[in-house]
């Protein structure tokens, strides 16, 4: 009898239980729902690509805030897609490009006609419009680049809308190369080791490991985008930055000399529908991190954190904005 009795407390201990554990979850959705905790996803990019590891790195780093139950770091199709899954609510945090956010935000480009309010966490490195040609190919100026046969990157990429606009710039277009080829990095770099190209636009942090593996084997001229063109591109395109890849870093391809160009900032954009105390706190804990020893991805280890507020095409989250005025950062 005394043996019943136990399973039946037991029983009603296991019930007991059970029912604090769904009562604690309801609380936390409660929280979330009232802002003051939130389950956060993270859009990055391609698996193999430079979004989704720094999603990863930053994992553990926002988890740490209080505000925040767990962060799912999401491989997704990359800017555009993130923008599209944070106006749809899919995603509360991405990584995108500066263009594309300037896109969204002025119903151009492939948000034509479709507005997007975007607000940015903060600042990242910068995809370096480099622009890479064989030493045979006769190419020593982004001039030279009429009559010769070029990758552009596949179509519709970022890598091409570089190139377009580079072109355009020249008061050039396709139908003056001798050959163009949507190609992406690999394919742009074996094409140029069989001599069937003559140089390729390559969008990217730097260094681009396929430009690494071409220069091992091969002899190649960084293409300056110099003063005039880069400044036309600047004052027609605001998304653009000057950016000079140093000369006798190993780190940067450890060329003789320096290569001035335009790079195109990433951005942490977060929904404008987070709460601000959210964002002001996990604009610290980014902030923080960037001072640290922490730092495990190349891109962001160069990053100079008192300007990631500095020079952005998209709008500050009002949390974001508090803790940089707080830092003297911005107005």
């Amino acid at each position: 009898m005394q043996k019943y009795i136990f399973l039946i407390m037991v029983i009603i201990g296991l019930f007991y239980l059970a029912a604090c554990s769904g009562g604690d979850k309801a609380n936390n959705h409660s929280a979330a729902s009232n802002g003051e905790a939130q389950a956060i996803v993270f859009g990055t990019g391609g698996t193999s690509g430079t979004y989704y590891p720094i999603g990863g790195a930053l994992k553990p780093v926002f988890e740490e805030s209080e505000f925040v139950i767990n962060v799912t770091v999401e491989s997704t199709g990359a800017s555009v897609a993130n923008v599209q899954n944070m106006q749809n609510g899919l995603n509360q945090m991405s990584i995108i490009m500066s263009d594309v956010g300037f896109d969204a935000i002025e119903g151009t480009g492939q948000f034509d006609g479709n507005s997007v309010d975007v607000q940015a966490l903060a600042g990242m490195y910068q995809n370096v419009v480099q622009i890479v040609a064989t030493t045979d190919s006769g190419i020593e100026n982004v001039e030279d680049l009429e009559g010769k046969r070029v990758g552009v990157g596949k179509v519709g990429s970022g890598v091409e809308q570089s190139a377009q606009k580079v072109l355009e710039v020249l008061g050039l277009s396709y139908d003056n190369l001798s050959k163009v080829t949507h190609t992406g990095y690999a394919d742009s770099v074996q094409e140029m080791k069989n001599g069937n190209l003559d140089a390729a636009f390559f969008t990217s942090g730097i260094p681009n490991s396929n430009i690494t593996d071409l220069m091992q084997q091969n002899d190649v001229v960084f293409v300056e985008i110099k003063a005039d063109i880069a400044n036309t591109l600047m004052e027609k395109y605001p998304f653009y930055k000057s950016f000079t890849i140093p000369a006798n870093d190993e780190t940067m391809y450890n060329l003789a000399e320096e290569v001035t160009t335009v790079g195109i900032q990433n951005l942490i954009a977060v929904s404008p529908d987070l709460n601000e105390d959210i964002v002001y706190d996990l604009t610290k804990r980014y902030y923080d991190y960037l001072g640290s020893e922490e730092i495990s991805i190349h891109a962001l280890k160069y990053l100079e954190r008192d300007q990631i507020a500095t020079d952005l095409v998209v709008p500050l989250h009002p949390g974001a904005k508090k803790f940089y005025q707080e830092q003297g950062l911005v107005d």
